[in-house]
Protein backbone atom coordinates (compact mmCIF):
# COMPACT_ATOMS: atom_id res chain seq x y z
CA UNK A 1 0.00 0.00 0.00
CA UNK A 2 1.50 3.63 -1.22
CA UNK A 3 1.66 6.02 1.58
CA UNK A 4 4.16 8.84 2.40
CA UNK A 5 5.26 9.71 6.22
CA UNK A 6 5.00 13.35 7.29
CA UNK A 7 6.88 15.02 10.65
CA UNK A 8 5.85 17.66 12.91
CA UNK A 9 9.21 19.79 12.04
CA UNK A 10 9.05 19.64 8.23
CA UNK A 11 4.90 19.58 7.94
CA UNK A 12 3.67 21.07 10.88
CA UNK A 13 2.22 17.58 11.41
CA UNK A 14 2.54 13.90 11.77
CA UNK A 15 1.46 11.54 9.80
CA UNK A 16 0.92 9.09 6.37
CA UNK A 17 -1.20 9.23 3.31
CA UNK A 18 -2.58 6.89 1.67
CA UNK A 19 -3.58 8.13 -1.89
CA UNK A 20 -6.25 5.55 -3.23
CA UNK A 21 -5.30 3.26 -6.34
CA UNK A 22 -8.22 4.90 -7.95
CA UNK A 23 -8.37 8.33 -8.86
CA UNK A 24 -10.29 10.58 -6.21
CA UNK A 25 -11.09 14.09 -5.06
CA UNK A 26 -12.18 12.59 -1.21
CA UNK A 27 -10.11 11.95 1.85
CA UNK A 28 -11.01 11.56 5.34
CA UNK A 29 -8.16 12.51 8.14
CA UNK A 30 -8.37 9.17 10.01
CA UNK A 31 -7.38 8.83 13.77
CA UNK A 32 -7.20 5.23 14.91
CA UNK A 33 -4.57 3.01 16.54
CA UNK A 34 -1.51 3.97 18.63
CA UNK A 35 0.24 4.85 15.14
CA UNK A 36 -0.65 6.08 11.74
CA UNK A 37 1.08 2.74 10.26
CA UNK A 38 0.15 0.13 12.72
CA UNK A 39 -2.83 -2.66 12.30
CA UNK A 40 -5.44 -0.56 13.61
CA UNK A 41 -4.86 2.28 11.41
CA UNK A 42 -3.84 0.41 8.33
CA UNK A 43 -7.36 -1.18 8.69
CA UNK A 44 -8.89 1.44 8.70
CA UNK A 45 -7.41 3.21 5.77
CA UNK A 46 -8.36 0.09 3.40
CA UNK A 47 -11.99 0.23 4.70
CA UNK A 48 -12.36 3.94 3.78
CA UNK A 49 -10.18 3.43 0.45
CA UNK A 50 -13.10 0.90 -0.54
CA UNK A 51 -15.83 3.60 -0.46
CA UNK A 52 -13.48 5.62 -2.83
CA UNK A 53 -11.43 7.84 -0.70
CA UNK A 54 -7.87 8.85 0.04
CA UNK A 55 -6.65 8.57 3.64
CA UNK A 56 -4.63 10.91 6.16
CA UNK A 57 -3.60 8.85 9.46
CA UNK A 58 -2.51 11.48 11.98
CA UNK A 59 -1.32 10.97 15.60
CA UNK A 60 -0.18 12.76 18.29
CA UNK A 61 3.37 11.33 17.19
CA UNK A 62 5.04 7.88 16.46
CA UNK A 63 3.36 4.92 18.72
CA UNK A 64 1.76 7.69 20.94
CA UNK A 65 -1.83 7.28 22.36
CA UNK A 66 -1.82 10.18 24.84
CA UNK A 67 -3.11 13.68 24.16
CA UNK A 68 -2.52 16.30 25.56
CA UNK A 69 -2.38 19.63 24.37
CA UNK A 70 -2.52 18.55 20.61
CA UNK A 71 -2.53 21.52 19.13
CA UNK A 72 -5.49 21.97 16.63
CA UNK A 73 -2.99 23.48 13.98
CA UNK A 74 -1.96 20.63 12.54
CA UNK A 75 -5.49 19.57 11.12
CA UNK A 76 -5.17 23.28 9.47
CA UNK A 77 -1.69 21.95 7.67
CA UNK A 78 -3.27 19.03 7.04
CA UNK A 79 -6.06 20.74 5.29
CA UNK A 80 -3.75 22.49 3.33
CA UNK A 81 -1.91 19.86 1.87
CA UNK A 82 -4.96 17.69 0.91
CA UNK A 83 -6.24 20.27 -0.87
CA UNK A 84 -2.65 20.52 -3.05
CA UNK A 85 -3.28 16.91 -3.77
CA UNK A 86 -7.08 17.78 -5.19
CA UNK A 87 -9.04 16.69 -2.53
CA UNK A 88 -12.03 18.69 -2.86
CA UNK A 89 -14.17 17.05 -0.42
CA UNK A 90 -12.25 16.97 3.45
CA UNK A 91 -13.91 14.27 5.90
CA UNK A 92 -12.70 13.77 9.95
CA UNK A 93 -12.91 10.16 11.44
CA UNK A 94 -12.05 9.36 14.71
CA UNK A 95 -13.34 6.80 18.13
CA UNK A 96 -13.06 7.18 22.17
CA UNK A 97 -10.78 10.14 22.65
CA UNK A 98 -10.15 10.85 18.76
CA UNK A 99 -13.72 10.88 18.45
CA UNK A 100 -13.96 13.78 20.54
CA UNK A 101 -10.82 15.34 18.48
CA UNK A 102 -12.68 15.34 15.35
CA UNK A 103 -15.58 16.92 16.66
CA UNK A 104 -13.54 19.80 17.96
CA UNK A 105 -10.86 19.71 14.91
CA UNK A 106 -14.63 20.17 12.83
CA UNK A 107 -16.00 22.54 15.06
CA UNK A 108 -13.04 25.00 14.07
CA UNK A 109 -12.19 23.82 10.62
CA UNK A 110 -15.37 24.51 8.02
CA UNK A 111 -13.45 22.54 5.29
CA UNK A 112 -14.22 19.46 6.67
CA UNK A 113 -17.81 18.83 5.61
CA UNK A 114 -18.04 15.09 6.62
CA UNK A 115 -16.91 14.06 10.70
CA UNK A 116 -17.48 10.57 12.03
CA UNK A 117 -17.55 10.54 15.75
CA UNK A 118 -17.37 7.04 17.32
CA UNK A 119 -18.03 7.20 21.31
CA UNK A 120 -16.96 10.40 21.65
CA UNK A 121 -17.77 12.87 24.45
CA UNK A 122 -19.38 16.21 24.03
CA UNK A 123 -16.92 18.01 26.37
CA UNK A 124 -12.85 18.77 25.44
CA UNK A 125 -11.24 16.09 27.89
CA UNK A 126 -8.03 16.56 30.29
CA UNK A 127 -4.85 15.51 28.76
CA UNK A 128 -3.36 12.26 29.80
CA UNK A 129 -0.13 10.44 28.75
CA UNK A 130 0.18 7.19 28.37
CA UNK A 131 3.78 7.09 29.52
CA UNK A 132 4.01 4.62 32.82
CA UNK A 133 5.30 6.75 34.77
CA UNK A 134 5.07 5.05 38.50
CA UNK A 135 4.19 1.66 36.40
CA UNK A 136 0.66 3.37 35.62
CA UNK A 137 -0.28 3.16 32.09
CA UNK A 138 -2.04 6.23 32.11
CA UNK A 139 -2.00 9.15 33.67
CA UNK A 140 -3.76 12.72 33.61
CA UNK A 141 -1.30 15.76 32.71
CA UNK A 142 -0.56 18.80 35.09
CA UNK A 143 -3.01 21.39 33.93
CA UNK A 144 -2.71 20.22 30.55
CA UNK A 145 -6.01 20.10 28.14
CA UNK A 146 -5.86 17.51 25.44
CA UNK A 147 -6.20 20.05 22.82
CA UNK A 148 -4.28 23.15 22.44
CA UNK A 149 -4.88 26.44 20.03
CA UNK A 150 -2.74 28.91 19.69
CA UNK A 151 -0.29 27.69 22.17
CA UNK A 152 -3.45 27.95 24.90
CA UNK A 153 -4.59 24.94 26.52
CA UNK A 154 -8.88 24.67 25.83
CA UNK A 155 -10.62 24.55 28.59
CA UNK A 156 -11.13 21.15 29.70
CA UNK A 157 -13.18 19.16 32.05
CA UNK A 158 -10.83 17.94 34.69
CA UNK A 159 -10.74 14.10 36.17
CA UNK A 160 -12.14 13.40 39.33
CA UNK A 161 -8.65 11.62 40.38
CA UNK A 162 -4.61 12.60 39.73
CA UNK A 163 -1.95 10.43 39.69
CA UNK A 164 -1.31 7.73 41.07
CA UNK A 165 -5.24 7.45 42.03
CA UNK A 166 -6.21 7.77 38.38
CA UNK A 167 -4.83 4.61 37.21
CA UNK A 168 -5.61 3.00 40.50
CA UNK A 169 -9.57 3.66 40.25
CA UNK A 170 -9.65 2.32 36.54
CA UNK A 171 -7.67 -0.50 37.22
CA UNK A 172 -10.28 -1.65 40.19
CA UNK A 173 -13.21 -0.14 38.15
CA UNK A 174 -11.99 -2.31 35.39
CA UNK A 175 -11.69 -5.61 37.72
CA UNK A 176 -14.77 -5.16 39.93
CA UNK A 177 -17.11 -4.41 35.91
CA UNK A 178 -15.50 -7.68 34.57
CA UNK A 179 -14.05 -5.59 31.60
CA UNK A 180 -10.50 -5.44 30.67
CA UNK A 181 -10.88 -1.53 30.75
CA UNK A 182 -13.18 0.96 32.70
CA UNK A 183 -13.39 4.43 33.73
CA UNK A 184 -16.76 5.02 33.11
CA UNK A 185 -17.52 5.43 37.26
CA UNK A 186 -14.64 7.82 37.14
CA UNK A 187 -16.11 9.87 34.14
CA UNK A 188 -19.50 9.96 35.95
CA UNK A 189 -17.67 10.78 39.23
CA UNK A 190 -15.88 13.70 37.33
CA UNK A 191 -18.92 15.25 36.22
CA UNK A 192 -20.13 15.55 39.81
CA UNK A 193 -17.40 17.03 40.89
CA UNK A 194 -17.10 19.26 38.51
CA UNK A 195 -20.02 19.70 36.02
CA UNK A 196 -19.13 20.62 32.59
CA UNK A 197 -19.42 24.16 31.68
CA UNK A 198 -20.13 25.70 28.95
CA UNK A 199 -16.79 26.85 27.59
CA UNK A 200 -16.13 23.30 28.20
CA UNK A 201 -18.66 22.33 25.52
CA UNK A 202 -17.68 21.07 22.29
CA UNK A 203 -19.17 23.95 19.89
CA UNK A 204 -20.99 21.28 17.87
CA UNK A 205 -22.97 24.14 16.23
CA UNK A 206 -20.42 25.29 14.64
CA UNK A 207 -19.55 22.09 12.27
CA UNK A 208 -20.38 22.08 8.62
CA UNK A 209 -21.58 19.26 6.29
CA UNK A 210 -22.90 16.07 7.77
CA UNK A 211 -21.66 14.67 11.54
CA UNK A 212 -22.30 11.05 12.55
CA UNK A 213 -22.83 10.04 16.21
CA UNK A 214 -22.13 6.09 17.05
CA UNK A 215 -22.09 5.30 20.33
CA UNK A 216 -23.70 2.07 22.43
CA UNK A 217 -25.58 1.82 26.08
CA UNK A 218 -23.06 -0.73 27.22
CA UNK A 219 -19.97 1.76 26.96
CA UNK A 220 -17.85 0.73 29.55
CA UNK A 221 -15.30 3.89 29.72
CA UNK A 222 -18.02 6.47 29.46
CA UNK A 223 -21.89 7.22 28.96
CA UNK A 224 -21.05 8.14 25.18
CA UNK A 225 -24.99 7.83 24.23
CA UNK A 226 -25.36 10.43 27.42
CA UNK A 227 -23.30 12.78 25.96
CA UNK A 228 -23.99 12.71 21.76
CA UNK A 229 -27.76 13.03 23.32
CA UNK A 230 -26.75 16.33 25.29
CA UNK A 231 -25.04 16.87 21.42
CA UNK A 232 -28.50 16.26 19.58
CA UNK A 233 -29.66 18.73 22.29
CA UNK A 234 -27.59 21.11 21.83
CA UNK A 235 -28.10 20.89 17.92
CA UNK A 236 -31.50 21.67 17.89
CA UNK A 237 -30.84 24.39 20.58
CA UNK A 238 -28.42 26.45 18.63
CA UNK A 239 -28.41 27.97 15.05
CA UNK A 240 -26.48 25.23 13.11
CA UNK A 241 -25.76 24.37 8.56
CA UNK A 242 -25.39 20.89 9.35
CA UNK A 243 -27.18 17.43 9.15
CA UNK A 244 -26.48 14.88 11.96
CA UNK A 245 -27.03 11.53 12.44
CA UNK A 246 -27.15 9.02 15.57
CA UNK A 247 -26.87 5.27 15.72
CA UNK A 248 -26.79 4.42 18.99
CA UNK A 249 -27.42 0.77 20.18
CA UNK A 250 -27.96 -1.08 23.07
CA UNK A 251 -25.58 -3.08 23.01
CA UNK A 252 -21.88 -2.77 20.84
CA UNK A 253 -19.02 -1.65 23.68
CA UNK A 254 -16.69 0.82 22.79
CA UNK A 255 -15.48 -0.58 20.05
CA UNK A 256 -18.42 0.17 17.71
CA UNK A 257 -16.26 -0.91 14.58
CA UNK A 258 -18.00 -1.43 11.24
CA UNK A 259 -17.77 -4.94 11.05
CA UNK A 260 -15.56 -5.76 8.02
CA UNK A 261 -13.23 -2.84 9.47
CA UNK A 262 -12.66 -5.03 13.00
CA UNK A 263 -12.57 -8.17 10.63
CA UNK A 264 -9.36 -6.95 8.63
CA UNK A 265 -7.55 -5.74 12.23
CA UNK A 266 -7.84 -9.75 13.15
CA UNK A 267 -9.31 -11.66 10.57
CA UNK A 268 -11.09 -14.51 11.43
CA UNK A 269 -11.36 -14.34 15.71
CA UNK A 270 -12.24 -10.29 15.19
CA UNK A 271 -15.42 -11.27 17.59
CA UNK A 272 -12.67 -12.75 20.51
CA UNK A 273 -11.09 -9.18 20.75
CA UNK A 274 -14.63 -7.92 21.82
CA UNK A 275 -15.71 -10.56 24.41
CA UNK A 276 -11.96 -10.29 25.53
CA UNK A 277 -12.13 -7.14 26.38
CA UNK A 278 -15.49 -6.39 27.28
CA UNK A 279 -18.15 -7.80 29.82
CA UNK A 280 -21.37 -7.15 27.57
CA UNK A 281 -18.92 -8.23 24.43
CA UNK A 282 -18.99 -11.78 26.29
CA UNK A 283 -22.66 -11.75 27.17
CA UNK A 284 -24.08 -10.49 24.32
CA UNK A 285 -22.02 -11.43 20.77
CA UNK A 286 -24.50 -12.03 18.78
CA UNK A 287 -26.28 -8.54 19.57
CA UNK A 288 -22.60 -6.90 19.20
CA UNK A 289 -22.02 -8.14 16.15
CA UNK A 290 -25.21 -7.10 14.55
CA UNK A 291 -24.42 -3.42 15.96
CA UNK A 292 -21.13 -3.62 13.69
CA UNK A 293 -22.98 -4.87 10.85
CA UNK A 294 -25.73 -1.99 10.99
CA UNK A 295 -22.96 0.30 11.58
CA UNK A 296 -21.09 -1.33 8.53
CA UNK A 297 -23.68 -0.58 6.53
CA UNK A 298 -25.39 2.66 8.11
CA UNK A 299 -21.75 4.33 7.32
CA UNK A 300 -20.87 3.16 4.20
CA UNK A 301 -24.23 4.00 2.79
CA UNK A 302 -23.63 8.02 4.00
CA UNK A 303 -19.86 7.99 2.73
CA UNK A 304 -20.83 7.06 -0.71
CA UNK A 305 -23.45 10.18 -0.31
CA UNK A 306 -21.41 12.35 0.48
Amino acid sequence: MKKLFFNIEKDSFYGAYYPNAAKSDKAIILMLGDAVDDRMAVSGVKWFQKLGCNVLAMSPSKKDYGHHNYPLERFEAAIKYLKTQENNKIGIAGASTTGMLALVAASYYHDITLTIALTPSDFIMEGFYQDRLDGAHERPGVNESSVSYEGKPLPYLPYAYRHPAYWQMIKKESKESGNFIASREMFCESERLHPVSEEEKIKVENIKGSIIFIGAEDDALWDTCRYIKRMENRLESHAHDSQYQSLLYKYGTHFVFPQTMLESVIPLVSGLLIRFAFKSGRQNPSKCKRTRMDIDAKLSKAIEKW
